[in-house]
């Protein structure tokens, strides 16, 4: 299986911290080598932008030059998705690493996905078609396609949400389908077996990271008006209060907290497919 991290920020804010210790379980702390990604919607203000910065690569994130420089390069983003891969469906290659990037609606949506979906077929009538071979790709194909159905016009972040509410499920009935996904205004994350997520707001504390031998400071990194969310298939550090996820639950990010979105999905137990951790 794969693993997920995701960030939903009020104001443009660095993933530098988070995305160290992610990136040790892509191969060094964990056995997800199969390749990596990241998605970044940068912005030079502090409105969320509409295209997104990414760099997906089929190495291993423990030991790709690319994810070395991103451990030292601030962005600054309101919105980041990231994944590092442990193959399942879809050979290894550049073309199946995630997060997937395609345009609706004059914006950018990225997507990431971790479990397996079984005999997974949807019928694309739209634009939106698989450049892989992934069950996570078509997935996001085929939402992306009823979101365009589903709207006349450019729909709000609420809107987005109880849609996603009615689509989510009939993908999620084929198997494991833990997700997150951004067009740059919010961070919408679906739990079918296991995430977390943690907010981080003033009073800023120390972190100790959970995969690397660090301790930072996050008032050193943070001013009083900054707020985020930190949302990841396992908790990244070993000292914060990391709240888990329900199963069947879709939450929605915005401005680095969660956003109502109306509760709970449907739960189809019959076909859940455990996760190992």
């Amino acid at each position: 299986m794969c693993q997920l991290l995701g960030m939903n920020s009020l104001l443009p804010a660095s993933l530098t911290l988070s995305f160290s210790g992610f990136s040790q379980r892509g191969g060094c702390t964990d056995h997800h080598s199969d390749g990596w990604g990241i998605a970044f919607f940068e912005s030079d203000g502090d409105r969320p932008a509409k295209a997104a910065r990414y760099f997906v690569d089929k190495e291993s994130a423990a030991t790709s030059p690319i994810a070395a420089m991103l451990r030292s390069y601030p962005i600054k983003s309101h919105n980041v998705v990231a994944h590092v891969r442990r193959a399942t469906v879809g050979e290894v290659s550049l073309e199946n690493c995630h997060p997937f990037v395609r345009e609706l609606w004059g914006r950018y949506w990225v997507f990431a996905h971790n479990g397996d979906l079984k005999n997974y077929a949807p019928t694309l009538h739209g634009s939106f078609r698989p450049v892989g071979t992934t069950d996570s790709e078509l997935a996001f194909c085929w939402l992306l396609q009823e979101l365009a159905k589903s709207h006349a016009g450019v729909p709000s972040v609420q809107e987005l949400t109880c849609t996603l509410k009615e689509l989510v499920p009939q993908i999620a009935k084929f198997g494991t389908f833990n997700f997150l996904m951004s067009n740059g205004q919010a961070l919408w994350a679906h739990a079918s077996t296991k995430l977390v997520y943690v907010l981080r707001q003033h009073p800023f504390s120390e972190v100790h990271l959970k995969d690397d031998d660090v301790k930072v400071d996050l008032a050193d990194l943070n001013g009083p008006e900054d707020r985020l969310a930190i949302v990841v298939t396992e908790p990244l550090t070993t000292n914060e209060d990391w709240v888990a996820m329900v199963p069947g639950e879709l939450k929605v990010f915005v401005d680095g907290k969660v956003a109502d979105c109306g509760g709970y999905l449907p739960v189809i137990a019959s076909v859940t497919v455990a996760v190992p951790v």
